[in-house]
């Protein structure tokens, strides 16, 4: 194969300032590696991210789920499965995801009105798949913590 271009997979990264204010930004995850899963596979792109505990959630927001004012309870990636939902930042950005977008929650720490709102979109539930790490909070600087990417 020849020198093949790296993948850069962008996500929405919701982080405190250091004023205490929620923000959200474009950020991309890179650091892949091309290599295989083991066997006869071929080789494929792999970023392995955050080593440690984790657990994963299932989760179904209502079509009229009133996500008001709170933190992430823990550092987390957030993954729309079907259906859409929206995140207001304190900072007052509002972004919405739809399928198969990614989002890292790192919102812990605000001051004033907690964290961010989020609500579903379209009137429809959300179908979502919740990564959350449980080791610890994997931030530096309002980015995910470089090691890890």
């Amino acid at each position: 194969m020849a020198d093949p271009q790296k993948p850069r997979i962008p996500y929405w990264h919701v982080y405190t300032d250091q004023n205490g204010t929620s923000r959200q930004k474009k950020e991309y995850l890179t650091g892949f590696e091309l290599e295989s899963m083991g066997g006869d596979s071929g080789s494929q792109w792999n970023n392995k991210l955050m080593k440690g505990a984790t657990q994963i959630i299932f989760s179904e927001l209502p079509a009229d789920f009133d996500g008001d004012w709170h933190e992430n309870p823990a550092p987390q990636w957030i993954i729309p499965i079907s259906g859409g939902w929206w995140v207001e930042t304190m900072d007052g950005q509002r972004v919405e995801m739809r399928t198969g977008e990614l989002s890292f929650g790192a919102d812990q720490g605000t001051t004033g009105e907690k964290g961010h709102k989020s609500g579903t979109l379209d009137g429809k539930p959300c179908r979502m798949m919740i990564v959350q790490l449980k080791d610890k909070k994997e931030l530096e600087g309002g980015k995910v913590a470089p090691h890890a990417l």
